[in-house]
């Protein structure tokens, strides 16, 4: 598990604040993001609730999934996956300044159905397995798509609603003609079939994650993953996260150096009060003062048995 000493951002949704963003297009849970910053390297993480597109026209965005990492270059995208936990450095090209210049398009699933309806587009093949992270092949049609959004960035309140899916739509044509297995990737669920849930849950629990995103991890109706969830760990999922994480923060603060607050964002929790609430709940005591009387306990000398 990586240590983190702030909480994990929510992707689209914490992303509309940042200062580096130049723009934004939105429509009924589809957005397309502009961002362009100076930068030598920020470091950070999110947790995606929907598809994401990352086109860089310049600089370079370094994405790290599990054990692989993935390197997207000016004039370069990348796919990711709804519902994983994505880390990234990102920064500018040394002989520009080190501007990073790049676009975010955040796609649902009723926009992919809407697309195949639309399109009459059919998968010739399955794809058996989730492939969360993908390079994507830029063409000069592709290149010349995301240029013309250029005038909807300036005046993006002119910009109806039915425009924007539009644009969108027009994507995912230029996508499907020029990356064919992308696109069987993208109209595939995002997940293996009845996937275990209990590896599941341990790959997820420190995540922002709703039950309908473990759900949907699982390859299950939302129904049948609380059924399923109920009969292997006799608890609700709620509860099963809530005492992984108290267990997790108690194991870091015995066993680490890591502060209250680092203990708190790296488990989960996304608010120091709650957190010291709840551990206190199953511990008997703050977070802090745990520590100390454990500490305490391990530096008083033993008693020496007596001699016979």
């Amino acid at each position: 598990m990586s240590m983190r000493t702030e909480k994990i951002a929510k992707a689209p949704q914490k992303l509309e604040s940042s200062p580096d963003k130049q723009g934004s297009l939105k429509q009924n849970g589809l957005s397309i993001i502009k961002f362009c910053l100076h930068t030598h390297g920020t470091t950070g993480s999110y947790f995606l609730k929907d598809h994401l597109l990352l086109f860089v026209k310049s600089g370079i965005y370094t994405v790290r999934f599990g054990d692989q990492e993935y390197t997207v270059r000016s004039n370069e995208m990348v796919f990711l996956h709804k519902s994983i936990r994505i880390d990234y450095e990102k920064s500018g090209e040394p002989g520009s300044e080190f501007k990073l210049d790049y676009m975010m398009f955040f796609l649902n699933e009723n926009i992919l159905e809407e697309f195949v309806r639309f399109s009459g587009y059919k998968p010739m093949y399955p794809v058996n397995e989730l492939v969360p992270v993908s390079i994507i092949t830029v063409n000069p049609f592709t290149q010349a798509y995301i240029e013309s959004l250029k005038p909807y960035f300036e005046s993006p309140d002119e910009v109806s609603d039915g425009l924007v899916r539009l644009k969108f739509m027009e994507l995912l044509y230029h996508l499907a003609d020029s990356n064919n297995h992308f696109l069987l990737e993208l109209l595939q669920p995002g997940h293996n079939k009845n996937s275990n849930i209990s590896k599941i849950m341990e790959e997820n629990f420190t995540n922002p994650v709703s039950i309908s995103d473990l759900a949907y991890l699982s390859g299950r109706s939302l129904s049948t993953f609380k059924r399923d969830f109920q009969a292997m760990y006799h608890t609700s999922p709620l509860k099963w996260i809530r005492i992984r994480r108290l267990n997790e923060a108690k194991k870091l603060l015995l066993e680490t150096p890591l502060s209250v607050t680092e203990v708190c964002f790296t488990t989960g929790f996304e608010n120091m009060a709650h957190f010291s609430k709840v551990f206190k709940l199953q511990f008997g005591l703050p977070p802090s003062e745990f520590r100390l009387q454990s500490n305490t306990r391990e530096e008083e000398p033993g008693q020496e048995e007596p001699l016979s």
